[in-house]
Formats: C-alpha cells, structure tokens, sequence
C-alpha cells in the first residue's frame, strides 16, 4: 500500500490557458494534492484546485446518505506565496463552503500584514461575494514562521513549530523554510516526509550559479522532487527579453538540482503559459529520453510514494 499518494492538479505559471492546444499538459495553475492516509495535504490554491474541491465534495456527499453521518472533510492547504496564480482557485474550492469541512490554511504573512489580512484583501471581500469570517467551514488559517514545521499526529492535531523535529514513523511531519529568490517577498519550499519517504515542492524557486546550496541540503535524497521549470534556457537567455530575475528555472536547472540533491524522481513543474502541448512535448522528447528519472507534469498525473 502507497504511503503518499500524488496527484496533479495544475500545472501552470503565470495564469491560466484554455486552449485546444494545451489540453494534454493542462491549463491550470499550481496545485498539488497529496494523500496520506485520511489526511489531505494540498499545495498552493492556483486553478487546479477547483477540482480537487469537486472530488473532495462528492467523496463527502456518497460517503452516507445522511448528512450527519458522513465524514466530514478536513484538509491542510500549504501556500507557497501569495501571487495571484496560487491563489485564483481558493475562492471556488467547494469545501470552505460546507459547514462540516475544516480547513487550514498556512503560509506566511509578513512584516505589515499576516497571511489572513493578506487573504481577506487579495482574494475575499472587495474581488468576492464573501469575506473570510461569511465562510461556512470551520477555517484556520496559520501564519508560518521562516523555518520550521508542521507535524501532523495519527489523530490528525497540527503542531506549528519554528524548529523542525525528528521524523516519527506515525506522524506526518512538513519542513520548510523561506527562499528570497522570487520577488517580491520570496517563496515557501516544502517538504512532506512520512513513513521514511519525502516530497520536495518547490515552485517560483530561481536557482543561483552553481546550486542553491540551502535548497539542496534541505532536498537531499528526497523521493520526488517537484521543481519549479518555467522556461527553456533559450528563452531564459533570450537577449531581447531575458526572464532572468524573474524568480523561475529552466528545465535546465531543475536537472542540475535533481543531480546535486540525489533526488530519486524529478517532475518539471510550472509550466509557462505560453508553452502548448506541441512544445512541451519537444521538451519531453528532449529531457525525459536522457533521464528515466524525469517526468514532465501534467493534470492528472498520479504517483504513489
């Protein structure tokens, strides 16, 4: 029996796409679910998790014919920043608008404004029917320090720390700590270890000359390395309009940090919403033929740990 289940939920940097042309990839932005045990473990709110919100439901409505009988949902949705593009699918994620669902949200605030401020002014009230405090779920929402970790125990209780604690066999247990390599006020990394295996997420990650060397110490050996892939180096490069700066790798360099971190799989991650499946798949072609190691992502894709 898999002890982390993986399935992609969007793909996409920047904003969504809906196009005939990129149906095989997907037009979604960021989002993963991750499954363990009857704990679900979402990453990033992008588009993609609008569907994962519809499974969630329709899982809770079949599980009894009675309302009061059925298991209730309770999910944990890890934000990695508060751009647009990870955040356009929350207000559309059908559990916070149950009454039997708990939901909770961490992510870091900052120095003016706490992640649930930063919320109710970017995605609730002003551009949304409802605020935060109209929402029919039972809604916890955490700000993270810049190092720490989240440890969730068999009876699913969250313990938020700023130091990170010894891997227990029986816990799930989320490191992560802050990069200040996207602007503007830097990105979360994650990792998910359980049972003696790991995820590393780390999406809008721009990698420095010769490796960040935190980000591979903190990856080291982990099982599926899931790693920000926005452009192909040529567009990176490109003279006339260099992405560098921009807080995104290449496919380049996120093959350059699977090797240095000794990940055991690599999926490209944070796709450009500009690439169409026809380029994508020359991408594919180019990357997933040299290394067996290496999958491109795409909406759907499910892999158990």
């Amino acid at each position: 029996m898999s002890n982390i289940k993986v399935k992609i939920r969007g793909v996409r940097g920047s904003f969504p796409v809906s196009d005939r042309n990129f149906l095989k990839y997907g037009g979604n932005t960021s989002c993963i679910e991750v499954q363990i045990g009857n704990n679900i473990i979402i990453l990033d709110a992008g588009t993609g998790i609008v569907k994962s919100g519809d499974e969630l439901v329709q899982k809770y409505i079949t599980s009894a014919i009675n309302p009061e009988n059925r298991t209730d949902i309770n999910s944990t949705i890890l934000i990695s920043h508060i751009h647009q593009d990870h955040l356009l699918g929350l207000t559309f994620f059908k559990p916070i608008h149950i009454k039997n669902s708990e939901i909770t949200i961490c992510g870091e605030g900052n120095k003016d404004q706490s992640l649930k401020e930063n919320l109710s002014n970017l995605v609730f009230g002003k551009t949304f029917p409802l605020d935060l405090g109209s929402l029919a779920c039972k809604l916890n929402i955490e700000d993270l320090p810049n190092k720490g970790s989240i440890v969730i125990n068999k009876n699913g209780e969250k313990i938020i720390s700023a130091v990170s604690p010894e891997e227990n066999s029986e816990n799930i247990v989320i490191t992560f700590y802050k990069s200040y390599v996207h602007p503007q006020d830097g990105v979360m990394i994650y990792k998910i270890s359980y049972n003696g295996k790991s995820l590393v997420y780390a999406t809008d990650k721009e990698c420095y000359f010769g490796g960040d060397k935190k980000f591979i110490k903190f990856a080291k050996n982990c099982d599926l390395l899931v790693h920000d892939s926005q452009y192909t180096t040529e567009d990176y490069l490109n003279p006339n309009s260099p992405k560098q700066g921009f807080g995104h790798s290449t496919f380049d360099m996120a093959i350059e940090i699977m090797k240095q971190t000794n990940a055991k799989q690599l999926l490209f991650f944070h796709y450009d919403p500009s690439y169409n499946d026809e380029k994508l798949d020359r991408i594919k072609e180019l990357y997933c033929s040299q290394y067996k190691n290496v999958q491109m992502t795409y909406e759907g894709l499910e892999i158990d740990l």
